[in-house]
């Protein structure tokens, strides 16, 4: 039984309804995910170091994760509820590819500004805080809504052991999530839509992103036991085209997703230890194309890590997440082998596209200031020609390395030049395939390599 110390209101709920919708219109409004908020720094009167690793987002400390966890309410003084972030970069493959990755750029060694965020970000009593992101894309030339999380929290008592519970609204599975080894916050924090990459992910990993609203509900208990629940549905397409996103993609959820999440954190090693797991499930129109009467079923169920401890003034950070995604694309193959493009074979043949992947990332931060990070990634899957006709291998297989150097030289204490609110973190990334879309060699039966793929980006962020 629970017993509560600060007792819910319906005027709570409601706060989240009524915020639900003044967030709609403000994304509108005002405009990848969001990083660093340096509103929150301000309302917390903390520097950017107590909630986040190396100074910088979103990798979360302890007392950033609980200060996630407790709705952002956490307050020492009055603040202005309004922050932005900017990233630019330089991007350059290995091999120039035959077409430039995006239009009005050149085919290789690419200059950018890959993206602009505003953010409206606060807490309101104790009960109600959140933020709701704005972005432009860089690369698209285009605005649209972004990351949204608002929350509805309140704390109380289960079996003697305080507990911290409450509801989330937010936009996409994994964003709420408070460790940063799913999707939605794991590494690489900072990407660009010029580099290569696979074309295929397991759907939680980003293919409903923006795309639908849901509501979890969840509680932390002990401050060790960690458990939520919820679901996802898909908004109009009038909705989606008025927030900026691509209504079709990757279409109209049939019913709700459910989504669940559980997490044990405990001290070892002189660190904080975390492991975890999660389901998605999702029945999906594709192109919200109802004509088959079909639809495309995903599960995807994985087991995430994670690992931090601070050594003096430095850090160290381990994540790791296992991801299985089963897909039955019935529809996918209706729709295709009845409009031709894809070849007519056995309806299960063609509709079973099962995923499986591995990411893993290890970080030192020196100071606060200066970090490497070291990430490992593995996708793999079944062979199928009728869903992956552009490898050679008919696999969708990637494998491959990502190496970050960084420096964000007002991490340690907050001592920018420009004021307590400004941050920066420079850095540069190196990205090595040795799989790629199947095959490590001639993987597109073009006499393209995966290692042709190789990336350098040189990147700077700004938050403020």
């Amino acid at each position: 039984m629970i017993t509560t110390t600060r007792p819910a209101t319906r005027r709570t709920i409601a706060l989240l309804g009524g915020a639900a919708l003044l967030a709609l219109g403000t994304a509108t409004l005002i405009g990848a995910p969001a990083r660093a908020v340096p509103s929150f720094a301000q309302q917390t009167g903390q520097p950017c170091h107590s909630c986040h690793v190396g100074g910088f987002g979103p990798q979360l400390t302890p007392f950033g994760r609980a200060f996630k966890l407790g709705g952002y309410t956490l307050r020492s003084s009055a603040s202005v509820p309004i922050s932005a972030m900017a990233v630019a970069s330089y991007t350059s493959t290995k091999k120039r590819p035959a077409t430039p990755p995006a239009d009005g750029f050149a085919a290789n060694n690419n200059v950018a500004f890959d993206q602009g965020s505003l953010f409206l970000a606060g807490g309101i009593g104790s009960h109600f805080g959140g933020f709701v992101q704005g972005t432009y894309d860089g690369v698209g030339r285009t605005w649209s809504w972004d990351n949204l999380d608002l929350r509805a929290v309140n704390t109380g008592k289960i079996g003697g052991k305080d507990v911290t519970y409450g509801l989330s609204l937010n936009n996409s599975p994994s964003v709420q999530d408070v460790w940063n080894t799913l999707p939605a916050w794991g590494y690489p924090y900072t990407s660009s839509g010029l580099a290569p990459g696979p074309s295929n992910a397991p759907l939680i990993a980003g293919g409903l992103a923006q795309n639908v609203i849901g509501v979890t509900a969840y509680a932390w208990v002990d401050s060790k036991f960690y458990v939520e629940a919820g679901g996802y549905s898909t908004p109009r397409a009038g909705t989606l085209r008025w927030l900026g996103a691509d209504p079709l993609a990757p279409g109209d959820i049939s019913d709700l997703a459910p989504y669940a999440r559980v997490a044990f954190e405990d001290q070892l090693g002189g660190g904080t230890f975390q492991i975890g797991a999660f389901l998605l499930k999702a029945r999906i129109w594709p192109g919200r194309d109802r004509s088959s009467g079909l639809t495309d079923d995903y599960t995807d169920v994985g087991a995430d890590a994670s690992w931090l401890r601070t050594i003096g003034k430095d850090t160290v950070s381990i994540n790791a997440r296992y991801t299985h995604e089963h897909r039955a694309l019935r529809a996918t193959c209706a729709l295709g082998i009845a409009d031709g493009s894809i070849a007519p074979v056995p309806a299960g043949e063609c509709a079973d596209a099962s995923l499986h992947e591995w990411r893993a990332d290890a970080s030192y931060y020196w100071h606060d200031k200066i970090g490497a990070t070291i990430g490992a990634f593995d996708l793999g899957g079944k062979a199928n020609a009728s869903i992956y006709p552009d490898s050679r291998t008919a696999r969708p297989g990637t494998t491959g390395i990502l190496l970050q150097l960084d420096g964000t030289p007002f991490g340690d204490d907050g001592g920018s030049p420009f004021g307590p609110r400004f941050n920066m973190r420079v850095g540069v990334q190196y990205t090595a395939y040795t799989r790629f879309e199947g095959a490590r060699h001639d993987y597109d039966g073009a006499g393209s390599n995966a290692s042709d793929n190789n990336t350098v980006r040189v990147f700077t962020w700004i938050a403020f």
